[in-house]
C-alpha cells in the first residue's frame, strides 16, 4: 500500500542544518535561518526547517559524535530510552519542553519543522535495558547489532519483537507531541536497506496521528527497492552525501534517470541537500566557504532538480545568502517546474544532456539543456521529439522570449552550464497525434 497520506504530494523545499552547521547547530541559529525563510522565501513555497543529526549530543564540538567504550558523553534520554534535546544548543527544550517552543517557533513563521534520528535505538539505552515505553519488554530484548559505520550512538531495531516496533511507536508519539513535520531517518537506505525497519518507521508515523515526511538517509538507494521505498517513504536519498565540486553533481544525472520510474506525488528520489550558500561553518567537510561550485554549475544544479522534480533542501546558512543564492532560490518560473511538471524524462544522455516535462493543462512543454562537457558547446533538441512542430520558447531563467524556432532548439551553453526553457507549440509535429 502506498504512502497516501497526502503529506508532500509536491517535492519538499527546506532547509537543512548539516552542511552548514555539523552537529552544532544552535537554537539561536535554527531561528535565524526560520526567519529568513519565512522573510525570504515562504512565498516562493519554502516551508521545512530542518535540524540535522546529534540534537541529542551534548555540547559542540570539532569532531563526530561518537560515544566512547563507557558510552560518553551520555545522551539526553528519559526513563523509556526516548531521545529530548541538548539543552545547551537548545535552552528552550529544558525540562519536559523538549523540541515543543522551537517547534511552535517555526510554526508560528508559517513554516514546518523537522529533526534527523539515527536508525534504531541508543547503545546506552540498551546497555541500560531500560523498559520499552508501553510494552512488557527491555532494549535488550529488541536490539540487533547493526550500527552505522560513521556514527555508533545507536544500534539497529529486532523488527520481529513487536516491542521494536512499540519503540518506534513511543518515539513518533513524542515528536508529534512536540509538533514534528518532518524526520529524516539515518542508516537506513544504504549501504544495507533496512526493508522491516523502513516499515516500522513508516507505520509508527502513521500511528501516531500526526502527517510527517519521511526521508530516509544516506545513499545510494539501490533501484532494486525502489518499489518499497517509493511505497513507504516520502523521500530516499539517491547518492551519498553531495558536496560541492562538479564531478559529484554530474554523476546525479545518471543516478536521477534511472530513479524516473519511481517518481510520482508523495514519492521523491532524493539527490541530498543542495550544496549552495555558506557551507561548513562549523565542519563537516573542508573549510568555511561559499560554495565551490561555480554560477553555471549552481544554475545546472538547480535546472537539474527541477526538470527532475527533486526536493529542494537547501544545506547552505540561509542568513549568509547573497543576491545570487536568493535568485536561484526564488525563480517562480523554475520553481513551478519543480513543483508541478508531470511525465518528466530523459530525452538523451551524455556529455550532452536533455530532459523534458509536460506543463499540467497546457500542450506547452518545459525542455533542459545541459553541456556537461569542460568547453562551450552547442547543445540541440529535435522538436519532433517533444511531438512539436514549431514553438515559441521563453527562457526561464532569464525570462526572455526568445522568439519562434522550428524543428530544432539550439542553444550555446557555457562548460557545466545549462538552460531550461518552456515552448508553446506554434504547431505539431507532422503524424504526431498528441
Amino acid at each position: 500500500m502506498e504512502w497516501d497520506d497526502g503529506v508532500a504530494t509536491t517535492p519538499p523545499l527546506g532547509w537543512n542544518s548539516y552542511d552548514s552547521f555539523n552537529w552544532n547547530v544552535t537554537e539561536e541559529q535554527v531561528k535565524a535561518n526560520a526567519d529568513y525563510m519565512r522573510d525570504n522565501l515562504r512565498q516562493h513555497g519554502w516551508r521545512y526547517v530542518v535540524v540535522d543529526w546529534a540534537w541529542y549530543y551534548p555540547g559542540q564540538g570539532t569532531g563526530s559524535p561518537n560515544q566512547d567504550a563507557d558510552f560518553q558523553p551520555r545522551l539526553r534520554t528519559d526513563e523509556g530510552g526516548l531521545l529530548w534535546p541538548d539543552t545547551t544548543r537548545f535552552p528552550s527544550a529544558v525540562g519536559a519542553n523538549g523540541f515543543k517552543p522551537l517547534a511552535d517557533y517555526v510554526h508560528a513563521a508559517g513554516l514546518q519543522f523537522g529533526l534527523h534520528l539515527m536508525r534504531g535505538i541508543p547503545r546506552q539505552v540498551v546497555a541500560d535495558d531500560l523498559p520499552v515505553p508501553g510494552a512488557n519488554c527491555g532494549a535488550r530484548e529488541i536490539a540487533n547489532s547493526t550500527t552505522a559505520a560513521w556514527l555508533n550512538l545507536n544500534q539497529g531495531l529486532d523488527m520481529t519483537n513487536p516491542c521494536a516496533q512499540a519503540y518506534l511507536d513511543a518515539q513518533f508519539d513524542l515528536l508529534a507531541s512536540w509538533g514534528v513535520d518532518y524526520v529524516k531517518v539515518d542508516d537506513i537506505a544504504a549501504p544495507t536497506y533496512h526493508q522491516a525497519e523502513v516499515e516500522g518507521y513508516r507505520l509508527a508515523i502513521r500511528r501516531s496521528g500526526r502527517p510527517m515526511v519521511l526521508s530516509l538517509s544516506p545513499g545510494p538507494t539501490s533501484t532494486d527497492n525502489g518499489a518499497h521505498v517509493a511505497d513507504n517513504a516520502t523521500m530516499w536519498r539517491v547518492v551519498n552525501d553531495l558536496w560541492d565540486d562538479w564531478s559529484s553533481l554530474d554523476a546525479l544525472f545518471e543516478r536521477l534517470h534511472a530513479w524516473t520510474p519511481h517518481r510520482r506525488p508523495g514519492a521523491w528520489p532524493d539527490p541530498d541537500m543542495i550544496p549552495i550558500g555558506r557551507l561548513s561553518q562549523q565542519g563537516p567537510f573542508g573549510p568555511p566557504r561559499y560554495s565551490d561550485l561555480t554560477p553555471d554549475e549552481q544554475r545546472t544544479l538547480m535546472t537539474l532538480w527541477s526538470i527532475t522534480r527533486s526536493p529542494l533542501m537547501w544545506g547552505g546558512d540561509l542568513t549568509r545568502n547573497r543576491e545570487s543564492e536568493l535568485a536561484l532560490m526564488t525563480n517562480a518560473a523554475v520553481l513551478a517546474v519543480d513543483q508541478h511538471s508531470l511525465d518528466n524524462r530523459q530525452l538523451f544522455g551524455g556529455t550532452h544532456t536533455a530532459w523534458t516535462a509536460d506543463v499540467p493543462g497546457s500542450p506547452d512543454k518545459y525542455l533542459a539543456l545541459f553541456n556537461r562537457g569542460n568547453g562551450d558547446a552547442t547543445v540541440s533538441a529535435s522538436l519532433a521529439d517533444l511531438g512539436i512542430g514549431s514553438a515559441t520558447v521563453v527562457d526561464l531563467w532569464s525570462g526572455a522570449n526568445l522568439g519562434t524556432v522550428s524543428g530544432t532548439l539550439s542553444r550555446s551553453l557555457p562548460a557545466h552550464g545549462s538552460g531550461l526553457y518552456r515552448l508553446t507549440p506554434q504547431a505539431t509535429a507532422p503524424g504526431d497525434q498528441r
